[in-house]
């Protein structure tokens, strides 16, 4: 049986690059085995009851259907989004403000405070779970020491839902500031000097050249900004999980779905339900972006 005109010729052209097929073929076998290899057996291992040790039992639909009525679950989303909502949104505000003082001209030793700001994105994200850990302490964390100068009463923070979540969205606030900073210097430099020129010119202030030049300029790296603010956020893991264990601390409060998901594979040992977990997330997760695309994209065309 001969091959087609077509797919010999591909065959052909193949076999004519092989050399440069076979420089470029690491990058796909590497990815094969540690990205793709991972997602599809997940996706398969997520329709089976497994211990991670004995035989795979298919359960089909089972996995989902527990999934989607346990409130454990459910708690986790909420948990996920409520945090955020607290972090995200300062988040993005004060690297925007950060950036617009970065590329100011008034300021000085610039360069210094870019670096200064991006450093904590490279800090080992541990050592970051564990020095907040001791400014939110319930007896003998810093927080409570300051409020003691004043003769106001300690909080328990991690005995708390809300304190739980204030202390991981500070993590995140203080991780990503510096990152985001960076993103929106690199926008703010790539607009034009001309139009805040005639913009003064035309008697504007600096308001409403922040508003009506900046923002709009800005727009396609807000996007972006809020996106992957979004991905990650819904993936907060390690700041949960140093900071107050695998159950979330007091009620549950720190429970991400991520956690959830770690504690129900990686403790209880269901790496099924794990993996349908897991799936669960990524719907999640490409349903809260394409909102966030949708509402960006939207208000940008009400100004348009």
């Amino acid at each position: 049986m001969q091959l087609p005109e077509r797919k010999r010729g591909l065959a052909s052209e193949i076999w004519k690059h092989r050399k440069e097929y076979l420089a470029i073929s690491p990058f796909y076998i590497l990815f094969a085995i540690f990205g793709l290899f991972p997602i599809v057996f997940s996706m398969y291992l997520s329709f089976h009851k497994w211990d991670g040790i004995g035989e795979m039992t298919f359960n089909g639909l089972n996995n989902y259907q527990f999934m989607v009525t346990d409130p454990e679950f459910w708690k986790a989303v909420g948990n996920t989004l409520l945090i955020w909502v607290y972090s995200t949104i300062p988040m993005l505000f004060f690297a925007l403000i950060v950036a617009f003082l970065l590329n100011a001209t008034f300021v000085r030793f610039r360069t210094f405070f870019r670096i200064g700001y991006f450093l904590p994105n490279v800090t080992s994200l541990v050592a970051v779970a564990i020095v907040f850990s001791t400014l939110f302490s319930n007896n003998y964390g810093l927080l409570n020491y300051l409020f003691s100068l004043f003769g106001i009463s300690p909080v328990e923070w991690l005995n708390k839902t809300w304190g739980i979540q204030l202390a991981v969205s500070m993590m995140v606030i203080w991780r990503w500031v510096g990152y985001n900073a960076i993103i929106y210097l690199a926008g703010l430099q790539s607009i034009p000097t001309v139009l805040y020129e005639a913009a003064k010119i035309d008697g504007a202030s600096g308001v409403q050249s922040f508003f009506r030049i900046t923002i709009p300029n800005l727009r396609p790296i807000i996007l972006f900004t809020v996106i992957t603010s979004t991905i990650g956020g819904m993936q907060i893991f390690t700041e949960s999980q140093v900071l107050v264990g695998n159950d979330g601390g007091v009620s549950g409060g720190g429970l991400t779905i991520v956690l959830y998901l770690y504690r129900e594979a990686f403790v209880n040992n269901y790496f099924g339900y794990g993996s349908a977990v897991g799936w669960g997330m990524f719907i999640l997760i490409a349903l809260f972006s394409i909102f966030n695309w949708r509402m960006v994209q939207g208000g940008g065309a009400k100004d348009e």
